[in-house]
């Protein structure tokens, strides 16, 4: 579609019904002007030409925290904050995108997709991206893209993998006649990260911003991880879920989150096994002295979390699918006060006196025991960043107002689950 012929299809029922779908109803109309916004940012840029129309939502963590990395289990879901996107073939073997969001605009040639020395920053993570499209056999080509996302950087809502599969979503649709499935993206994904960035991350997040929807993965197998959708309302509960950024990002504490996977494994590996989902707690118990004699205490720990985790995952994906909403609550807790004593990744022991995700559980760990209601939990990797908390709809705005007074304005986002993952809009409108 030319720009003119795409600005007219944003104006459809078609579209409105999708905008309503992926935004919700009262966050419409303002996400459409995005995308009418990146449409022209497209042109002014690079001229009008035949483009299409790409989303990838965020990420939230419900439970599952730190265990996809040892071949765990976790229950996720996509949300309504996302990463947009205009793109059109250019018929070379250059890639020009322009990210509004950061300020960015660079060209990339696919001849040369080394990364850098400081293995770091968008141009190296797309760089990656292309190159894992190559060494697995599938088609990349030149292509230009302008580019916004208001998914909440470096805060553990996953806006990196966010960008990564709509890149992979560009390159599907563009150069493989979406051929391609969402598992192969949140492997790209992983792949970038891992060789492009030097960051030992798992799945957890490339899937559920893949996949969409309120989704539990199973990464027992992790070359071709069990996804299940469930099929669930929370705002039939009359609950909302809230993020809640503390200040600070946790772009500059990738020692710390390396260092929860490479723990665990220290543990499975003296049993002679590679990750913690090939070891039992059991053993681990019953050969401790010697297990904290070679892998360390924090390890220990950290392995009781994975163990305990992928439990509760278990447990919680029942409580949603016989409608205990009230077990399901019981559960987030659970796992929220395992990741605070167990996994240990609520603050840095770089700096103790910078704990800005602790002060946050803790006052609403206060508001939700008044309140008799809700539950809370860190979100994502930690160690600085975000928290989510499970609110009743008719405590929201006296939270928001409560936490934005001592963590600072605009830092509380209610949020919903979207049905779609990474996708080419325009498919969506024309089904």
């Amino acid at each position: 579609m030319t720009v003119r012929e795409t600005l007219q299809m944003l104006e459809s029922e078609q579209a409105a019904a999708l905008m309503e779908t992926l935004y919700g109803a009262g966050a419409a109309e303002e996400n459409a002007e995005r995308y009418r916004h990146v449409v022209k940012g497209f042109e002014e840029t690079y001229g009008d030409q035949e483009i299409l129309l790409f989303s990838s939502p965020g990420r939230t963590e419900i439970s599952g925290n730190h265990t996809d990395h040892n071949h765990g289990k976790v229950l996720a879901g996509s949300i309504n904050l996302d990463c947009v996107g205009a793109a059109a073939a250019n018929g070379t073997d250059t890639i020009r995108i322009l990210s509004e969001t950061f300020n960015q605009k660079f060209i990339i040639s696919l001849k040369d997709l080394k990364p850098s020395p400081q293995m770091a920053g968008t141009i190296d993570l797309t760089k990656g991206i292309l190159k894992g499209f190559e060494e697995r056999g599938l088609r990349v080509g030149g292509f230009d893209a302008f580019i916004t996302s208001n998914v909440i950087s470096a805060a553990g809502v996953s806006s990196s993998a966010s960008y990564e599969m709509l890149i992979c979503s560009i390159l599907n649709t563009l150069f493989n006649g979406g051929a391609m499935d969402v598992v192969t993206y949140a492997h790209i994904g992983k792949y970038a990260e891992n060789r492009f960035w030097n960051k030992a991350s798992g799945l957890l997040d490339q899937m559920a911003c893949a996949v969409g929807g309120l989704i539990t993965i199973d990464f027992k197998d992790p070359g071709k991880p069990a996804v299940e959708q469930i099929d669930f309302d929370f705002g039939a509960q009359d609950y909302s879920l809230v993020i809640v950024n503390t200040g600070k990002g946790h772009a500059d504490l990738s020692a710390d989150y390396s260092s929860v996977p490479n723990e665990m494994r220290r543990v499975a590996q003296y049993f002679g096994k590679e990750v913690c989902a090939d070891i039992t707690e059991e053993e681990v118990i019953a050969n401790l002295p010697a297990v904290r004699e070679a892998a360390g205490d924090r390890s220990v720990l950290r392995a009781l979390h994975f163990f305990e985790e992928n439990r509760r995952v278990e447990e919680e994906v029942a409580a949603l699918k016989s409608g205990d909403f009230a077990a399901f609550l019981k559960g987030i807790t659970a796992s929220g006060n395992s990741s605070w004593k167990w996994l240990q990744n609520v603050y840095t022991t770089a700096d103790v006196q910078e704990q800005g995700i602790s002060i946050a559980l803790a006052l609403t760990e206060l508001f939700l025991d008044r309140k008799k209601r809700g539950a809370c939990r860190i979100h994502g990797g930690g160690f600085a960043g975000v928290i989510m908390a499970m609110i009743p709809n008719d405590l929201v705005d006296e939270y928001v107002e409560y936490i934005e007074r001592a963590i600072g304005k605009g830092n509380a986002y209610r949020m919903s689950i979207r049905p779609y993952g990474a996708v080419c809009v325009n498919e969506l409108i024309r089904d």
